[in-house]
């Protein structure tokens, strides 16, 4: 590889990560304080919330949609596999940015915890913040900006797919990253107009995201796949832990 290409790289690399964290950090500010007008378009309570739903129509197409199979498929006609995950990194910090400063809050208070509940629902924020790094840390492999693959290709190593391991949240749930990020959401004291309906939108993705990525693990997991949906719940743990000799 040419020092140039190498370069190139390590400026994609950087600029992803730097965009990745900006976003989440970004984003976690927003679920924890509250939606605060970073850009303020005076509009009215009923055409702020539909240009919220348009922006979070906007992520959630991005977000799911560039990691459906076929879309992945497509795009490697025209884009290396190596950058794929970069780029979906990179859009969806981008994006993501965008809805936390363009969303227009709401000045209609519909519920507001004090004392005790308000504690409760600090703690499962950062419950559900705990909960969402046991599950990527569960992964192992989890390449959570999308430049494994890159530096594997610099080295000449091509990287194995993500194997099937059921370990840490996974036991309890399928999809444990969604379910940390429903806690996440709900656990604003503050209910709003706008963060009520976001809370009620973004949920209702979760739960489609889920039932999309569900499609494409069967096909991906075959027969083991099922035989896990058989005995862990998607998203709400309600079951016992399953042990791996189950599956």
């Amino acid at each position: 590889m040419s020092e140039q290409r190498k370069q190139i790289d390590t400026l994609i690399i950087v600029s992803t990560r730097v965009t990745g964290y900006v976003s989440l950090l970004l984003f976690g500010a927003f679920l924890y304080f509250g939606a605060r007008p970073g850009v303020d378009m005076h509009l009215s309570e009923a055409n702020g919330i539909r240009w919220n739903a348009l922006l979070s129509v906007l992520f959630f197409l991005q977000h799911s949609g560039m990691v459906r199979r076929s879309l992945r498929t497509r795009l490697a006609t025209r884009l290396p596999d190596h950058y794929q995950g970069m780029l979906y990194t990179l859009a969806s910090g981008v994006v993501l940015t965008a809805v936390v400063l363009l969303w227009q809050p709401s000045g209609s208070l519909l519920i507001q915890l004090q004392g005790g509940p308000c504690w409760v629902a600090r703690g499962a924020f950062f419950l559900g913040a705990a909960g969402f790094a046991w599950g990527i840390h569960a992964l192992k492999r989890f390449d959570a900006f999308g430049d494994a693959r890159i530096k594997a290709h610099r080295r000449g190593i091509v990287l194995e797919p993500q194997p099937f391991a059921v370990s840490g949240p996974y036991r309890w749930v399928r999809h444990p990253l969604y379910f940390f990020a429903l806690l996440l959401i709900w656990s604003g004291p503050d209910l709003t107009t706008d963060r009520l309906f976001f809370n009620v939108l973004w949920t209702a993705w979760i739960y489609i995201g889920a039932l999309l990525e569900e499609r494409d693990l069967q096909v991906e997991f075959g027969a083991r796949y099922r035989r896990y949906q058989q005995h862990v719940p998607m998203l709400i743990p309600w079951k016992r832990p399953v042990h791996k000799q189950r599956l």
